[in-house]
């Protein structure tokens, strides 16, 4: 009955006294589980607890900055059994001004996302009293604030457009006419009226949201052509390139131009051939990316008239990385140890037989764990060049500390080029890493040697650890 009439109630009004100076980000929630008078569970962020918290993203204030002593109110509610916080209204301690848009909400999408501990982000573009909407991941937002990761596509794109057309200088090249960059335009009217350069292909194959063809159609006269799938996406990069001055036929959304989609790598026209190809190698959670090998071999190999002469695959090639750490969080959260957690029921052995033998989306930089070896490369994956990859390899791995080897932490070096590369475990990449939990952990001393087993096969990379 209390469940019903809190998800009946009006929204109320909540503050919340700011105790440090900074910037109003987001607001975090959690729950207290009373299970009676003497006993409690708390899921706050500093208790040591199997669970998350909720992050309701804070947008549309006129002024995020806070000082110790102000008063932060908002509006909850929990319409639908949805828990929404809306109205955010930061008031200073000296006159009270209200900083906020009345009508910012903080409410998303689909509240049900927060079950997910993924929580989508709504950004609305008001235009002509006309509200558009995009909806992003979290992991989209991240990849979108990846400052290293589209400077490094931009300068490798750059590179192959200026190879496969040395007469323009793409690096300063300015689509729209504006800035210090060459117009295009007014360099064909004054070459001749009837010239007009023939453009370079580029087609993005990433999943998700990407902005890699606006950035490739700032390069130079290409047509770059985008693989998003939803309305909501393909909107959203109109609006930007829009934004951007782009002419029209600048961006296209390939699968439009696809009579059977399941074939996405074929020509862009029966006369014309790709200069770039991405493909997404790598998911966020730092998995390779299913089938993007096949992807690879099809545009080398079954389909060889895709690329043009001095075209390129990107990534070429990625190296696979790995190390040995002693990690006692990932044991307790990849499989039951034992009786006594259980107070005494021997549940390990049954539930143990269904346990996930790789743990993904983890921060490596903030991982609790002892390093017992250097990172050494595991595995390389040619995707210019897919015949040449092999699918298992032995690695021999010296300690250079002793302990217990409990986890293998493994990530990757994205090489757009032998110029241009990425590191999935840099901290400030989008990326996350993923491990390979041992099943028994194995000690070991400093300057023994371990042969680790690496098999790649269908895009699943498995380690093991030969004794």
């Amino acid at each position: 009955q209390e469940l019903k009439s809190l998800a009946a109630r009006e929204p109320w009004n909540l503050s919340l006294p700011v105790t440090e100076a900074g910037i109003l980000d987001a607001i975090v929630v959690w729950f207290v589980l009373q299970l009676d008078d003497e006993h409690a569970l708390s899921t706050s962020p500093s208790e040591e607890t199997c669970w998350e918290q909720a992050v309701y993203p804070v947008q549309g204030l006129l002024d995020y900055s806070v000082k110790t002593g102000d008063t932060v109110m908002m509006e909850v509610c929990c319409q639908d059994c949805y828990l929404k916080i809306q109205k955010i209204s930061p008031s200073t301690s000296e006159c009270g001004m209200d900083f906020s848009d009345r009508d910012n909400t903080l409410g998303l999408g689909n509240e049900a996302e927060l079950c997910n501990a993924l929580a989508g982000l709504q950004t609305t573009s008001k235009q002509d009293g006309n509200s558009q909407v995009c909806v992003l991941e979290s992991t989209e937002i991240a990849l979108l604030n990846d400052t290293p990761y589209h400077e490094c596509f931009k300068a490798a794109m750059s590179k192959v457009l200026l190879s496969l057309n040395p007469s323009k200088d793409l690096q300063s090249m300015d689509v729209d006419g504006h800035g210090s960059g060459i117009n295009l335009r007014e360099n064909q009217s004054k070459s001749s009226p009837d010239e007009v350069p023939d453009p370079l292909y580029i087609l993005d194959v990433s999943e998700g949201f990407s902005i890699l063809p606006i950035i490739a159609g700032k390069l130079g006269p290409v047509r770059a052509y985008s693989s998003v799938e939803k309305e909501q996406h393909q909107a959203a990069l109109n609006v930007i390139a829009e934004a951007n001055h782009f002419p029209k036929e600048t961006l296209e959304f390939w699968l439009s131009h696809l009579e059977e989609e399941s074939v996405v790598l074929q020509r862009p026209k029966s006369d014309k051939l790709w200069s770039i190809i991405i493909l997404d190698v790598i998911e966020t959670s730092g998995l390779i990316q299913q089938e993007v090998m096949e992807k690879a071999a099809i545009s080398r190999y079954i389909h060889p008239c895709l690329l043009h002469s001095g075209g390129k695959i990107f990534p070429q090639y990625v190296l696979v990385y790995g190390m040995l750490v002693e990690s006692e969080s990932l044991l307790l959260e990849s499989a039951v140890q034992g009786t006594e957690p259980t107070l005494g029921f021997n549940i390990a052995p049954f539930i143990n037989q269904f346990k996930v033998p790789v743990r993904v989306y983890l921060d490596l930089s903030a991982l609790p764990c002892v390093p017992l070896s250097e990172a050494a490369e595991l595995l390389r994956l040619d995707l210019m060049n897919p015949l040449l990859n092999s699918s298992s390899r032995e690695v021999k791995v010296q300690i250079c500390k002793s302990g217990r080897v409990t986890a293998i932490p493994f990530w990757y070096h994205i090489h757009l080029d032998e110029d241009h590369s990425l590191n999935t475990s840099d901290e400030s990449s989008h990326w996350k890493q993923a491990a390979v939990v041992l099943d028994e952990p194995i000690p070991v001393q400093v300057g023994d040697e371990v042969v680790l087993d690496v098999q790649h096969h269908k895009s699943n990379i498995s380690i093991t650890v030969k004794r």
